[in-house]
């Protein structure tokens, strides 16, 4: 065993925190979130009050709300625009809590207003019965006339859910798909009393929600929050200001195989006004769909290409290790010397081989000056899988990997 390697269990090191989708974590669907117990454990440990974390690879914002929790400062980039729609809420600057008599005022409202706001798709009737299709598109033209407010978007997560949930599309998996199972649930469901349940969902939903965004009020009402967030940028090359500075970065990358978040979160993203040229332009950006500008050389990469038959895979690493590393290059250039990293990844399979992502980004950053702390190995717990799919690695990754490195 490597004697860097380290087993534990970040549930069982952060055990003040029980449940992952505490607080605002889980008022937003988005697939293989980062957990906090993880990003707690790197922000208490490698950094201290009033310094700035960073996560080029933001997602959902886990490590946003974290740091900011321990009086961090942070800074998060994401290729997906949902970035934008997804902070302000799971991190709430306002210091008062948030009334459900308003918010159910504001429901109201959307529910009288008779305008209709149509997706640019040509493809949205795909995903619903027309009859689906013309009250929610009523749903959220009201939500759209509404004047911007805490609980304007607190309606339009769960409206999120919702325009999913009643759709053809599985809401309970990653990808965006039409099944077989979900077809015949909402063609049943067309013949019965549907609207009605869709509202109540609807006030349901937000509902929760409002009583996580008012808990996560009282416990950031006395801190200063100082928070730079900006989705819908391509971080390998974003340009960073030459007075941009970071103590710690903390982050899980796309998996190798599995980056397709803009895909994932395209119904979200018509829904909330972006069009299809905007989102074919993030597509064309993501890892499967982009040729790698330079190849990688780290002494296991190279053994693992050796090993890999098909070209199409090789390709697909290559991809995968240029952007990547190279979206933590431009993060880590502004890394203070002294200064920490934590990246989060598990070892997948490609043709049946295993990727130890992390050992592959050691020996990377080990040429840009970085030496290594540890590596922790996290057990995964839980884990969300295609039964009936048919691949080389059927059972999924066993552990996660916490890559520790110091700046030279």
């Amino acid at each position: 065993m490597n004697e860097n390697l380290r087993e534990i269990s970040f549930r069982n090191l952060v055990s003040e925190i029980s449940d992952t989708g505490y607080l605002t974590h889980s008022i937003h669907y988005y697939p293989a979130k980062f957990i906090p117990q993880a990003v707690k454990y790197c922000i208490s440990r490698y950094s201290k009050e009033g310094d700035i974390v960073i996560d080029p690879f933001a997602g959902s914002g886990t490590v946003g709300l974290e740091a900011v929790l321990e009086n961090r400062s942070t800074y998060l980039l994401d290729l997906n625009p949902m970035l934008n729609h997804i902070i302000p809420l799971k991190i709430p600057t306002i210091k008062t809590y948030l009334s459900q008599t308003k918010l159910y005022e504001y429901i109201e409202q959307i529910l009288e207003s008779d305008t209709s706001f149509v997706p640019d798709w040509s493809k949205i009737d795909y995903w619903y019965p027309i009859e689906f299709l013309n009250r929610i598109q009523k749903l959220w033209g009201g939500l759209n006339n509404l004047h911007n407010s805490t609980y304007k978007l607190i309606i339009e997560s769960s409206l999120l859910r919702i325009s999913k949930k009643y759709s053809y599309a599985e809401h309970k998996v990653p990808k965006l798909f039409r099944s077989k199972r979900k077809i015949e649930q909402i063609n049943t469901l067309a013949k019965k009393r549907w609207y009605k349940s869709l509202i109540l969902d609807l006030y349901s939903l937000s509902s929760e929600t409002l009583q996580k965004v008012n808990q996560t009020v009282d416990l950031l009402k006395n801190r200063k929050i100082n928070i730079f967030f900006k989705g819908g940028v391509d971080s390998s090359t974003y340009n960073y200001g030459k007075e941009d500075s970071f103590d710690l970065l903390v982050s899980s990358p796309p998996y190798l195989q599995a980056q397709e978040y803009i895909r994932t979160a395209k119904l979200d993203l018509y829904w909330l006004g972006y069009s299809e040229a905007q989102i074919k332009e993030l597509t064309k950006l993501e890892i499967p769909y982009r040729k790698p500008t330079e190849i990688i050389s780290t002494p296991s990469l190279d053994a693992l290409k050796e090993k890999i038959e098909r070209k199409d895979l090789i390709e697909l690493v290559d991809s995968y290790f240029c952007h990547t590393l190279n979206t933590f290059k431009n993060a880590m250039y502004h890394i203070k010397d002294g200064g920490i990293i934590c990246i989060f990844i598990g070892n997948p399979k490609v043709d049946g081989e295993e990727v130890e992502i992390w050992k592959i980004f050691r020996e990377y950053f080990e040429k840009l000056d970085f030496k290594l702390i540890e590596v922790l190995e996290d057990k995964i717990v839980t884990r969300q899988l295609f039964s009936s799919r048919n691949n080389k690695n059927p059972e999924g990754m066993k552990s996660e990997f916490m890559l520790i490195m110091r700046k030279n």
